[in-house]
């Protein structure tokens, strides 16, 4: 049976994308055990067994390797039935998948580069898509008129678009910018409460003060990195 072969994941303790897994494995309440990888200096183990990405989250399962934080989502809900998190009809599946896509590609991808670069037209340029994505976001949410995405209770798309209600903020503050606006964005801003402040997802949050301080040493070092190719 799934549930008796062991549960390994590795992961990194500021990545929203492990953290993710970790979160969906906490509401199932499904046993893991946990493996903190150094992004920084990758062991032969997580080139082994991730060796196209070389990168977390990786989910062992028995035998099985799991690559993808999205896909171990939609793997692990198929493993273990108790807490369903995708939603049960196909159009809203479907649905789910499209937002936690955009919210990966418009929306994180914008926000985090908006922090990191150096230079003023590609921070508005970036902001102003990263705003762009998030009125689509709050719309999902109005006409859901729920607590959560998945309703009443966190599903699928709230675990995926859950880097919103932690991260965003941190990199808001080391970028000195603002994306969530609280008064152009109500809902958002209170399903990121909601969110937060869930039992599962409070206790499996990473340090803030910790998580600033890393994202101001990325900032410098990948700010330092697009200046050089802008130059060069």
């Amino acid at each position: 049976m799934a549930s008796k072969e062991v549960v390994k994941l590795w992961g990194f303790w500021v990545s929203p994308f492990s953290m993710r897994v970790e979160w969906a494995l906490r509401l199932k309440g499904v046993e893991y055990e946990y493996i903190e990888e150094d992004i920084y200096n990758k062991t032969p183990q997580l080139l082994e067994l991730n060796p196209i990405h070389k990168k977390v989250p990786v989910l062992i399962h028995g035998e099985k390797v799991i690559l993808e934080s999205f896909i171990i989502l939609e793997y692990i809900d198929e493993t273990w039935k108790q807490y369903p998190i995708l939603p049960q009809d196909p159009y809203d599946t479907a649905m789910a998948r499209f937002w936690a896509k955009v919210g990966e590609e418009k929306l994180l991808y914008n926000a985090h580069k908006a922090m990191c670069t150096q230079f003023e037209d590609e921070i508005e340029r970036c902001l102003k898509e990263a705003v762009e994505s998030l009125e689509k976001i709050e719309e999902v949410l109005i006409k859901g008129k729920s607590k959560f995405f998945g309703g009443e209770k966190i599903g699928y798309l709230d675990i995926a678009l859950g880097w919103i209600s932690y991260w965003l903020p941190v990199w808001e503050e080391v970028g000195s910018m603002k994306i969530v606006d609280p008064i152009l964005f109500p809902s958002t801003t209170a399903w990121m409460e909601n969110f937060r402040n869930h039992p599962v997802i409070k206790d499996k949050l990473p340090p803030r003060d910790e998580t600033v301080v890393y994202f101001q040493r990325q900032k410098k070092e990948i700010g330092a990195i697009l200046a050089a190719a802008k130059r060069g």
